[in-house]
């Protein structure tokens, strides 16, 4: 009998987001990786680079990258597109050392904030530069970017204590894991 209950309340579960994600207001999304040079990535690394510069009064040009510094197999630039193909979130990796992936050029539009996309780019860029021998991941930020340092934040219990630890300056934050 418990276990009977315990499926249905599973079906049940299983129904509730079946109906939430056919509902009207459902979101659809794709993560996808592309070229560094496409329209869409250019769109959404022009994005931070003007909120880095509002920010720091300076930032790294993201035009200035060389798109094969994020191409397969040393490196990838994912996209997540909304209906109709609108640009929501971005990210990649390329090598910083021999086993050492830096994550680079993250991104959510602040529309699509708060939807936990930039945990799911991460996990996705950590997991590819994985499958592709790279053992340690580095991130830098600036600190006074608290929208870079979310998904950080929400991952990790201990992150206070790491952020002590990767101070570079107290202008940068350097995170490895």
């Amino acid at each position: 009998m418990v276990r009977e209950e315990a499926l249905d309340a599973h079906r049940k579960d299983l129904g509730d987001r079946n109906e939430r994600a056919n509902a009207p207001n459902s979101v659809v999304m794709a993560l996808t990786s592309v070229s560094y040079d496409r329209p869409v990535a250019r769109e959404l690394t022009r994005a931070p680079h003007a909120e880095q510069v509002g920010l720091y009064s300076r930032a790294d040009d993201p035009e200035a990258t060389p798109p094969a510094e994020f191409t397969s197999p040393q490196g990838a630039f994912l996209v997540v597109t909304g209906p109709g193909g609108t640009a929501m979130a971005c990210g990649g990796w390329r090598p910083a050392a021999q086993v050492t992936a830096e994550i680079n050029r993250m991104y959510v539009t602040p529309a699509a904030r708060g939807r936990g996309l930039g945990r799911q780019i991460l996990a996705a860029l950590e997991g590819d530069a994985r499958r592709h021998g790279m053992t340690q991941v580095i991130l830098e930020t600036g600190a006074a970017n608290t929208a870079a340092l979310a998904p950080y934040t929400s991952r990790t219990p201990d992150f206070t204590t790491k952020i002590r630890q990767a101070v570079v300056s107290q202008s940068r934050y350097r995170i490895e894991g």
